[in-house]
């Protein structure tokens, strides 16, 4: 009866055909750490995501069984758990294991029997590639290296410490952060690695080691259990009062809430980031009921002191949908496999070998079924790429009073944002960003990042020791009291920089010397003591380069900088024999000899047909050519110009002329009566080429620089004291001295103060100024170079300088006007010559056009002809040759133009005039018959013209 009732049930919901057929179980393993506060969490959402999930899919037909495991917080434990699911239980999936030490051995075995493990606490980025079994449905670390990289440029903070724990986990997220920080120019200034089982001295003696250090910025990466213990001994010794400034990361901000309420005590002031989980009805809904449901059964509160229902975690809610992600694919692959268990046989299992766990034929379509699942989940959306979690944005929160305080979310496109009253908006100053958060100590005031002086510790500023020009740098041993005072001009401007800051700094100056009282080293070892934090910083005529830059860091430039060389003086000769030529260069003397000539030239060809002036045998043409345009120099041409185009041409030439000489003359008169001075060297070269001695400072970066510019190491000698230099410039090179003296602006001028009479500036070269040194990353750098720049500006240093070197002595000797050549070069001109240029040119192109066609019909005509080029040419320069006389009728013609002989004379073919139309000047060439005929007529006419003058 009962058999026959079911069937009849069964053929009724025929539609319903699952709800008669026995449900299928898909067996899954669950290794968590049951005694922690992610362990518990992760355990009850797993559970509660089970219930939902089937409650709401009551017709799936592959149901998941799970297999908890407690790992116990050790990875042996983890392990082992791992090798009984998958031996004897037979899992055909892992959730967990919950740590990333633990998964490194989990994962091995999954791999081995093709068996997915999923983990969604286990975030370090080193884990997923070693596995393709291995699944991440959590965020993983590298994640948080943006938002966490972001705050501390947003603070304009220069340099952080990053403390973590000696662990996968720990490990995992520091090369992320390095990057991120390197990518905002923050340099990561110490690096604490504490063991997950630190004890309590150990933790001490690390915090007050950082105490020590100029950092005040912290990046703590560490579990809840040793984050807690860490922050009670930071409390207990004073590191999180005012000035300090700390930021956790995501693990340890989200369970914060869970945790003992003197914990969160410790902790004011922290920021931190955590995982943006978007307010959606679901998760609202689910929220209500997570809260009824403990509220209804408070004995499972029990079993965690101190876990609040009313919070919700973003590991818990990672575990809620990694739940509902494998449920929905292991329906996917049971759809497939009906009538037969959902456990296949493993392959290659024996019961012999401890060891063996077999190969699942279904693991692997369990793992791609879980990585193409996609759907809304209640921590957002849920969707893996590569076998983890995309990216998403994160919440910036505040540790204030009992809890959490979001003071700005993070977006991987525009940053930071800002959450103010339910409205999200952008601000690029990030001013109210700043002001919404609390810091350690309960101040409102951002922290500086970092804090001088150092546990009561006086910054040790080393100063060079040398023993000329001591009023930059001086330093004095007073032998009766045993001290050793440092001062001089760079020293007062360290102290007036120093004062000006808005914090004070202890230092004290430490000479750089040898027991005996000299110098230790060159200026690049003082900048390599920096380096090797011997000293603390180094003051005084140390010049930016940038070999020492890749040791230290510079300050802006307090006193101006380059290399100028000192040469004795010499004087010109005005009794030189070719002193007239002085005054204009060589390029301009040619210059000017060419356009002479060019408009010489221009004036004949414009000329020669409409003046007489400009007529005659070849000779009167090339010395008119050349006579004409030097006559204007004086103004004596009394040639008159018939064309307007040449007057226009000698108009501006006589301008151009006027110019020239008005300047030769005041140069010259200038030379002849002042004496001038000139440097005996002008450049480098003429030094390397005569093999000639030079000289810099003892110990200074000059001797790379004459290295570099070609100098040999033997020709170059070192010196302390400015009376050394005079005597080595007074003997000269050839007597054991010097031909130039190198070395920097400030010491150049000082020196030309006293011997300006015997020497001046020769060769220069640019390069950086003096500045202060400072170690690499320094935090001090970008201040003092702030009140340098202020002090520049409101003229306190050149103050300074007027006070310290006021013992300078005044140059009496030549002025410095009278150096160098006085000679004009052609640069001065160019645009005058263009000009000239310009219109002799505009003009002649005119002429010749007008010529051509006014006469086009004579020239077509020769140039039709029958004839040789050669011929054609010769045509052509009778017929320009010829006397144009259109331009002045009134001016008289000679008689047969007797006594003149024109360009024609040198041509003995004679053009046939009967070829010649009377209303046209046209001149054909002719073959020899024809002229050997003309000839013969010509001369008959001469003849009968002779004995008949009427004819």
């Amino acid at each position: 009866m009962k058999l026959f009732l079911a069937l009849i049930f069964c053929f009724h919901f025929l539609h319903y055909p699952l709800s008669c057929t026995a449900k299928r179980e898909l067996q899954v393993g669950v290794i968590l750490d049951s005694d922690s506060l992610i362990g518990g969490i992760g355990s009850r959402f797993l559970s509660i995501a089970l219930s939902d999930f089937y409650s709401l899919h009551s017709n799936y037909s592959t149901r998941l069984a799970l297999h908890f495991r407690d790992s116990k917080e050790q990875i042996l434990n983890a392990a082992s758990s791992g090798l009984e699911l998958l031996k004897d239980v037979k899992v055909d999936a892992i959730i967990g294991p919950q740590k990333s030490a633990q998964a490194n051995f989990v994962m091995d075995l999954g791999d081995i029997a093709k068996v997915p493990v999923i983990s969604f606490s286990a975030t370090s980025p080193s884990l997923r590639p070693r596995s393709p079994y291995f699944v991440q449905t959590g965020l993983s670390d590298d994640a948080q290296a943006g938002p966490i990289a972001a705050i501390v440029e947003s603070f304009k903070w220069s340099q952080v410490v990053l403390i973590f724990e000696d662990s996968e986990f720990g490990h995992g997220i520091v090369p992320s952060l390095s990057n991120a920080f390197q990518e905002m120019n923050v340099r990561v200034s110490y690096k604490s690695q504490i063991p997950v089982s630190a004890s309590s001295d150990f933790l001490l003696k690390e915090l007050y080691k950082m105490m020590t250090l100029q950092t005040r910025v912290f990046v703590v990466q560490t579990s809840s259990n040793l984050g807690a213990r860490l922050f009670r001994k930071a409390k207990e010794i004073g590191m999180m009062n005012q000035g300090y400034a700390w930021i956790i990361t995501q693990t340890l901000m989200d369970v914060m809430n869970l945790m003992d309420s003197n914990v969160v005590e410790t902790m004011q002031g922290v920021l931190g980031v955590k995982p943006l989980i978007p307010r959606t009805k679901r998760l609202h809904s689910f929220e209500k009921r997570l809260r009824s449901k403990f509220l209804k059964d408070k004995a499972k509160t029990l079993d965690h002191p101190g876990f609040r229902q009313t919070d919700l975690s973003v590991f818990g809610l990672w575990a809620y949908d990694t739940l509902w992600a494998l449920a929905e694919a292991a329906e996917k692959v049971g759809r497939g496999r009906e009538g037969k268990e959902v456990l296949d046989k493993r392959i290659g299992d024996s019961s012999s070998d401890p060891f063996a766990v077999g190969v699942s034929e279904s693991g692997p379509k369990l793992l791609q079924a879980i990585l193409g699942t996609r759907f809304e989940g209640i921590s957002g959306k849920f969707e893996l790429a590569d076998g983890k979690r995309e990216a998403s944005s994160f919440q910036i929160l505040n540790v204030v009073g009992n809890g959490e305080r979001e003071v700005g979310i993070w977006t991987p496109l525009q940053g930071i944002n800002l959450t103010m009253n339910g409205t999200d908006f952008y601000s690029s100053s990030r001013e109210i960003f700043k002001s919404t958060v609390i810091w350690p100590g309960g101040s409102s005031a951002v922290p500086r990042g970092w804090e001088v002086p150092v546990a009561g510790k006086k910054l040790r500023i080393g100063v060079p020791v040398k023993s000329g020009f001591t009023d930059f740098v001086r330093v004095e041993r007073d032998k009766e009291l045993n001290k050793t005072q440092v001062s001089g001009y760079y020293i007062d401007v360290f102290n007036s920089v120093m004062s000006s800051l808005q914090y004070a700094v202890r230092y004290e100056f430490v000479p750089f010397e040898k027991p005996d009282g000299s110098s230790a080293g060159t200026y690049n070892d003082l900048v390599y003591q920096v380096f090797l934090q011997k000293f603390d910083a180094a003051v005084g005529d140390v010049s930016i380069t940038a070999n020492r830059s890749k040791y230290a860091d510079f300050t802006m430039p307090f006193a101006e900088g380059g290399v100028l060389g000192i040469v004795p003086i010499a004087y010109e000769d005005v009794d030189n024999i070719w002193t007239f030529l002085k005054p204009l260069t060589k390029k301009l003397w040619l210059t000017s000899i060419v356009f002479f000539i060019v408009t010489g030239m221009a004036v004949w060809i414009l000329e020669h047909r409409v003046s007489s002036a400009f007529r005659g045998p070849p000779s009167q043409h090339v010395g008119m050519i050349l006579y004409f345009p030097f006559s204007t120099l004086v103004f004596a041409h009394r040639e008159r110009i018939m064309s307007n185009l040449a007057r226009l041409v000698v108009v501006v030439w006589m301008f151009v002329v006027l110019i020239l000489n008005s300047t030769y003359t005041a140069s010259l008169s200038s030379r002849l009566t002042v004496q001038r001075l000139k440097p005996a060297i002008k450049d480098v070269n003429q030094l390397i080429k005569n093999g000639d001695f030079v000289g810099c400072p003892e110990g200074s970066f000059i001797t790379d620089l004459l290295k570099e510019k070609g100098f040999e190491e033997s020709k170059i000698k070192t010196y302390k004291s400015p009376e050394d230099i005079n005597n080595a410039l007074s003997n000269g090179s050839s007597n054991g001295g010097i031909s130039a003296y190198f070395d920097g602006a400030p010491y150049t001028k000082l020196f030309l103060s006293k011997y300006c009479g015997k020497y001046t500036i020769g060769p220069t070269y640019r390069t950086d100024g003096f500045a202060f040194v400072f170690p690499r990353g320094s935090p001090l750098v970008a201040d003092v170079s702030r009140a340098v720049i202020q002090l520049t500006e409101n003229g306190r240093i050149l103050e300074i300088g007027n006070q310290g070197l006021r013992n300078e002595a005044t140059c009496t000797g030549p002025d410095n006007t009278q150096l160098g050549s006085t000679s004009v070069k052609l640069q001065c001109f160019k645009g005058l010559f263009a000009i000239t240029g310009g219109i002799t040119g505009s003009c002649l192109l005119v002429f010749i056009v007008s010529y051509v066609y006014q006469n086009r019909t004579c020239l077509q005509t020769i140039l039709d002809s029958k004839t040789t080029v050669w011929s054609k040419f010769v045509a052509i320069c009778r017929h320009f040759d010829q006397r144009d006389t259109s331009a002045d009728p009134k001016e008289k013609i000679p008689d047969a133009e007797a006594g003149e002989v024109g360009f024609s004379s040198h041509i003995s073919e004679v053009p046939d005039l009967s070829r010649i139309s009377s209303h046209s000047s046209a001149v054909v060439p002719l073959n020899i018959e024809e002229q050997n005929h003309a000839n013969v007529s010509k001369g008959l006419n001469l003849g009968l013209a002779a004995r008949h003058p009427s004819v």
